[in-house]
């Protein structure tokens, strides 16, 4: 392929656009017409840059700042309190955090994995299909591009109220969740990678804002991580994997603005995955960076190539001068800056080697992945950009990718008066429990998880669904054995306890991060790395900002208490509909190493007369659980979250892990200490004898219901429970509340027999409250 730049030609490729001597209301009239998505302010620094160089720019340059000056690609609006809380924070066993496409932790003295999850929220708002889908693809190509072969999904769902009627200018709530859940399905399945964790939960205010969190595992030598940076004068720069059309333009712009009621919205913003074409390039790029070839990285997400190279050649210090019609497209009429923001899917950039060109194309056609070399790399600060050999594009990249940084006001949630919610209790406990079962805020979520593929490659040694083929229940996390000559293994579960966060997003962020640390432990692993994906509303609304401050402040906090690195974050804002904001949604990501995967703990009981044992505590307090939520009352105050408590299990669990003195683990959260027994017993079609008499010294509906803790529920063998009385020691609280049976289940509490039947009547409704809405 010739790399020589084209001819000059008379073809007048080079467009200004008058800025110059715009006035302020012509300028933000230009940013609409042109779909650039700034503010006033920052159309005017870009007029004033463009007045210091004495010149217009031209539409690929304007394009280019407004896809750098995003939300979405430059942080503007939370990148300050991101550094405020999260620049003092131990890097751990991380390599990498917080710096590349995605984090890097060490696994053993070899190998690393690799970990990311991102929100592809607006697009899936007006294409939930295609949305969903390239959120997967797109998370894949952030494992890829670090060198990493991704082994594992992940997804968090966040949505509407399928039960309810279509709201007018929106898409029905229902048919939203069904395309969502196939846009991740198909693309997962497809490309061949499993889908073993996540969360799903159901809001109304994702009626018209769904959000979806995507995230990916992969594994890679440590010898074999490659950079997102371009750092060697000379190299050429290489675009391969799909081609590019107008699918995907101004992507950034739109996902960083309120989506607003009545306003149409172009779907050429949402890109068109590809999971096909995805499988070949994986081994394509997999097999080039084992044979050494690859110096740099990275994969065209947002923004496209503007944001990719850009981002590349600044990190390594260099920059670079491209043709841009060497590029490969689906429509041959498109613009240059059509080409250079397109965020069309499966698209790699790579930085080589002259000399190593000729292997690159061998592996490539092996693979049958095209590819175009687009320049080179070269000393300075200025990209050039050229079309059919006529300059586009001349600008400095430390002011391109600059971005404007906000400190934007902030009112923090004013202190709540704390209130403790006594519902009614039930006159019988059995019908109601029946009831909330087939809810779907309590029902079980294998209707939806089973469309996955979880076991694709061989490496999954717990599922999110684990016990009796055909019967199973929900696991705490997953866990994956990503070496073959190797039994340790990695832990993973992600999700957000968004109704508490929405109530107190300081606690409620605490009780997400326990929540995660809690499965992780139930699964016999210790809490090893965390990741956040952090969905709010308009960061121009004081109370969004206070919202985002006490989130990152609680994650903060936590991860310094339990010296955890935070490897990668995403922040996504302007998740409102008109002048609806979403809850604020944490997702947290938390990662776990299991020494040795014999020792992995799944949830289900596993045989009558094992005893049942309540680690930790229960808090009275109902506050943002899912039962007050069913019963459609409001709280004000949340349970108390005992991170003393939480360090003193820590301290215990592995030995508990290492002895095999656990049969079972399910720690308590959505649904209450109930909920938790019996989705043990789901899983075996056995029941359980419980008196409660001793968790509390309040009402037996509390008891039940509270997801306050930490606290998780343990099965031991009676000939083991002495050993493990001595492991616990004194400081973690413990009691044996009861034992597994064949099928029956009882509770007692305060010598009356609260609930008596069988596993059998409350496993039918909790296994069909999802059927009714798919």
């Amino acid at each position: 392929m010739k790399l020589e730049q084209k001819n000059r030609n008379n073809g007048n490729y080079r467009r200004e656009v008058p800025v110059t001597g715009l006035s302020n209301s012509s300028l933000l009239e230009l940013s609409e017409r042109m779909g650039l998505g700034l503010n006033i302010e920052e159309m005017i620094r870009l007029r004033e840059y463009f007045r210091a160089l004495d010149r217009e720019p031209t539409d690929v340059e304007l394009q280019a700042m407004a896809q750098a000056w995003s939300e979405h690609c430059c942080y503007k609006s939370s990148k300050f309190y991101l550094r405020e809380n999260f620049s003092g924070l131990e890097k751990g066993p991380a390599i990498l955090a917080m710096e590349d496409d995605a984090g890097v932790v060490e696994f053993d003295d070899t190998h690393a994995y690799v970990i990311k999850m991102e929100s592809h929220n607006h697009p899936s708002a007006v294409e939930p299909y295609g949305g969903a889908a390239t959120g997967v693809g797109g998370i894949i190509r952030d494992i890829l591009c670090m060198g990493g072969l991704p082994i594992a999904l992940m997804d968090s769902l966040y949505l509407g109220e399928a039960w309810a009627r279509k709201t007018k200018n929106s898409l029905s709530p229902r048919y939203v969740m069904n395309s969502i859940i196939a846009g991740v399905r198909d693309y997962g399945n497809r490309v061949g990678i499993p889908n073993i964790a996540g969360s799903i939960s159901f809001d109304s205010c994702f009626n018209s804002t769904p959000l979806v969190n995507a995230g990916c595992l992969g594994i890679v030598r440590k010898d074999k991580i490659v950079r997102s940076r371009i750092d060697r004068v000379g190299d050429l720069i290489i675009l391969c994997g799909g081609r590019t059309g107008r699918d995907g333009i101004h992507g950034v712009n739109f996902a960083s603005a309120t989506l607003k009621s009545g306003k149409a919205v172009p779907k050429s913003v949402v890109q068109l995955g590809n999971p096909i074409l995805k499988e070949p390039l994986i081994h394509a790029i997999l097999e080039l960076n084992d044979l050494g070839v690859i110096h740099g990285m990275k994969d065209l997400g947002g923004g496209g190539l503007s944001s990719s190279v850009g981002e590349m050649c600044l990190a390594g210090g260099v920059t670079a001068s491209l043709e841009l019609s060497n590029v490969l497209l689906k429509e041959s009429d498109m613009e240059p800056w059509e080409i250079w923001v397109s965020e069309s899917q499966e698209r790699m950039v790579l930085s080589i080697d002259e000399k190593d060109l000729q292997l690159l194309d061998s592996v490539f056609k092996k693979w049958d992945i095209e590819y175009s070399v687009l320049g080179r790399s070269e000393p300075g600060t200025n990209l050039k950009l050229y079309y059919r050999g006529e300059k586009v594009f001349d600008l400095d990249l430390n002011f391109v990718t600059s971005g404007p940084i906000y400190c934007r006001n902030y009112q923090l949630p004013e202190p709540r008066r704390r209130e403790l919610i006594l519902p009614q209790e039930p006159e019988n406990l059995g019908d109601f429990l029946v009831r909330v079962l087939s809810s779907p805020h309590l029902s079980s979520r294998s209707p939806i998880t089973r469309q996955y593929d979880h076991t694709v490659r061989g490496k999954t040694i717990i599922r999110p669904l684990t016990g009796k083929p055909n019967g199973e229940t929900h696991s705490d996390a997953a866990v994956l054995r990503p070496l073959r000559n190797s039994e340790r293994g990695i832990a993973l579960t992600a999700g957000s306890r968004y109704d508490m966060v929405a109530i107190d997003p300081y606690a409620g962020t605490l009780g997400t991060m326990m929540e995660a640390f809690l499965n992780i432990l139930s699964s016999g692993g210790l809490p090893h790395t965390v990741v956040d994906c952090l969905n709010l509303g308009n960061p121009e609304e004081p109370q969004i900002m206070g919202q985002l401050m006490e989130i990152t402040r609680a994650i903060s906090e936590f991860c310094k208490s339990f010296n955890l690195p935070v490897v990668s974050g995403n922040v996504s804002l302007y998740n409102q509909y008109g002048d609806s904001n979403i809850k604020p949604v944490p997702t947290i990501v938390m990662t776990g190493i299991v020494t040795n995967v014999s020792n992995a703990i799944t949830t289900e009981f596993k045989s009558p007369g094992n005893r049942i044992i309540l680690i930790g505590r229960i808090d009275q307090n109902l506050g943002g659980s899912q039962i007050l939520k069913i019963l459609e009352q409001e709280s004000s105050a949340l349970p108390w979250f005992d991170l003393e408590m939480l360090h003193s299990i820590r301290d215990v669990w592995p030995g508990l892990v290492e002895q095999r003195l656990l049969e079972a683990a399910h720690d308590v959260s959505d649904g209450g200490l109930i909920q938790t027994l019996l989705e043990m017993g789901f899983g075996s079609d056995l029941g359980f004898d419980v008196d409660i008499t001793k968790a509390g010294r309040f009402r037996t509906f509390e008891k039940l219901f509270s997801e306050g803790g930490p606290a998780i529920v343990v099965e031991v063998k009676p000939e083991n429970v002495d050993q493990f009385n001595r492991i616990i020691g004194p400081r973690v609280p413990i009691i044996e509340i009861g034992s597994v049976t064949s099928g029956e289940v009882r509770v007692s509490d305060f010598n009356l027999v609260r609930l008596d039947s069988h596993i059998s009547e409350f496993k039918r409704s909790w296994e069909d409250g999802l059927s009714r809405l798919l």
